[in-house]
């Protein structure tokens, strides 16, 4: 008797920022498993050149964007509803759009707009594009477990204790873990079962973004501990594509991981000792 080939399920997925670094590697790793994919930049020409890069990487790929300030008031319902033009359904929502300001300072060596811009894109931008894909969610065949899923990435306690950016950057990405936490409860209390929340963690990934205005010191760190977008990526998607569930912590890697590769350089014999 012939086995029924199995048909892989095509996802509509929208990502936040996905002009550059991890966004733009979670849309191209998306695209070569046969999903439809809409990303967002504030940037135009930086938006055409991803969405050239990808429609060349991933010729049969079906990729959108369109130009998005997340933390414009406006931009919410403007994306969800070119998102909902362009795939018809969204089954992931990848809040990735974030910065970590202008300055790696103590907060009083900060510009009040630089502060502003980082907690408004990090934090109101996350909690306003959550708003609006749960309305979109909501108006789609629902289930009596979650079939869609939003994604946040935030700061736990240890990653923000961990990092070298700015308090507006460190307090804004805890208030987006916090955020997942109580609209995974808020979803639960009003009975909405078809629509899972979650926290995804990266981990460090390779990009402008990391470097930053990071001291010489930090960076020859993060050459060593920090990973590439499309390493990441590729762990990522395949968790992502497969979640139930809601209210899940999805990693990149164990923090513990990261610890060992800083023991190895700096206490190699220690590591070598404890390896035999």
């Amino acid at each position: 008797m012939l086995k029924k080939k199995k048909i892989a399920l095509s996802l509509g997925v929208v990502i936040t920022g996905g002009s550059k670094g991890l966004g733009y590697a979670l849309a191209s790793a998306f695209l070569s498993n046969g999903d439809r994919v809409v990303i967002c930049s504030r940037n135009l020409q930086r938006l055409e050149d991803a969405l050239y890069t990808l429609r060349l990487a991933v010729p049969e790929g079906k990729i959108y964007g369109i130009v998005c300030d997340v933390g414009d008031l406006s931009s919410a319902r403007i994306l969800a509803d070119f998102a909902v033009s362009r795939l018809g359904r969204v089954d992931r929502w990848i809040n990735n759009a974030g910065t970590a300001g202008q300055l790696k300072r103590p907060l009083w060596e900060l510009y009040p707009e630089d502060i502003l811009e980082t907690c408004t894109t990090n934090l109101s931008g996350t909690i306003m594009m959550c708003a609006e894909a749960i309305r979109v969610m909501e108006r789609q065949p629902s289930s009596i477990k979650p079939r869609y899923h939003i994604f946040n990435m935030g700061f736990s306690f240890i990653g923000a204790a961990l990092s070298r950016s700015a308090v507006p950057h460190k307090a804004s990405k805890r208030g987006v873990a916090e955020l997942t936490n109580f609209l995974y409860r808020e979803l639960k209390v009003s009975g909405i079962t078809s629509i899972g929340v979650h926290e995804l963690s990266p981990g460090l990934v390779h990009t402008g973004l990391l470097l930053q205005d990071a001291s010489e010191e930090a960076k020859r760190l993060f050459e060593l501990i920090a990973e590439n977008p499309e390493t990441v990526s590729s762990v990522l998607v395949p968790k992502i594509r497969s979640i139930t569930g809601s209210n899940t912590r999805i990693r990149y890697q164990p923090l513990v991981v990261m610890f060992f590769r800083i023991a190895k350089r700096y206490f190699p014999f220690f590591c070598e000792k404890k390896a035999l």
